[in-house]
């Protein structure tokens, strides 16, 4: 992991600036799939993924670790929205910022207001973004509300947005909670409880994705809810599944 994360602070610091954006695209998919590799977790990928070619893609995923942006990259590189704290963290915050993450203070309008605006002009230049609508993390057994407001980039822009479920599991098929970023949980406490593992396997399901264009912010969140919710089996109009009453834990 040490070794991994320096290549990407070289990479990062002399030979990044001077990329195309295909090249960068390239070394995001590369770097994002060996961290999976190092880590003994095994991505499994279906349905339809974004292609280079699409005019304007958002991705838009249910949020259970860390992990999730590495596990979406490697399938299809992708700016993503965060929030600020994310710079704080050791290594992997100075990583992130470089690499093009969209950093956003929560819970101040103004600050959604200029994230909105610089994944317009993200959208505009070509790049795949993606977010996590319900703000939070949960153990991937609940799908929490899905946020609105970052959905009027991708009105803006006529975008396709593409729902997005990520489950993981043990070698064995049942939920391996020790990935999820939930409660009180540091950093550094989870990516120990990663590396404890012997092996994870991460489903990545993309639906269909639903066309921004004359849509309202809200009817394209509820869509993709809706869309996650059902690749998820998990109940579309309720918070979890059928018989749970909300999420476990308290998510970060």
């Amino acid at each position: 992991m040490a070794g991994h994360a320096a290549v990407a602070a070289m990479l990062l610091r002399f030979a990044y600036p001077r990329m195309g954006a295909a090249r960068k695209r390239a070394v995001t998919k590369w770097w994002s799939s060996k961290l999976l590799r190092i880590l003994n977790v095994s991505a499994h990928v279906e349905g339809g993924v974004p292609d280079e070619g699409d005019r304007a893609a958002m991705v838009a995923a249910n949020h259970v670790s860390w992990l999730d942006i590495f596990v979406i990259s490697s399938a299809r590189p992708t700016r993503f929205i965060a929030k600020s704290e994310i710079r704080d963290w050791p290594i992997a915050g100075w990583i992130a910022e470089e690499a093009g993450t969209l950093f956003m203070r929560r819970h101040e309008w103004r600050d959604t207001a200029r994230t909105t605006e610089r994944v317009h002009a993200a959208l505009a230049g070509g790049d795949c973004v993606g977010l996590f609508p319900e703000g939070i993390t949960t153990e991937g057994d609940t799908l929490l509300k899905f946020h609105s407001s970052l959905f009027e980039a991708a009105v803006g822009n006529a975008a396709h947005v593409y729902p997005v479920a990520i489950r993981y599991e043990t070698p064995h098929g049942g939920p391996c909670r020790e990935v999820s970023f939930v409660g009180e949980r540091t950093f550094m406490q989870s990516l120990a409880l990663i590396i404890r593992q012997r092996e994870v396997i991460v489903r990545i399901d993309f639906a269909e994705p639903i066309d921004a264009e004359r849509a309202t912010r809200r009817d394209v969140a509820a869509q993709t809810r809706a869309r996650v919710a059902s690749l998820l089996g998990l109940e579309t109009g309720g918070m979890g599944p059928a018989g749970s009453s909300g999420p476990r834990g308290s998510p970060r």
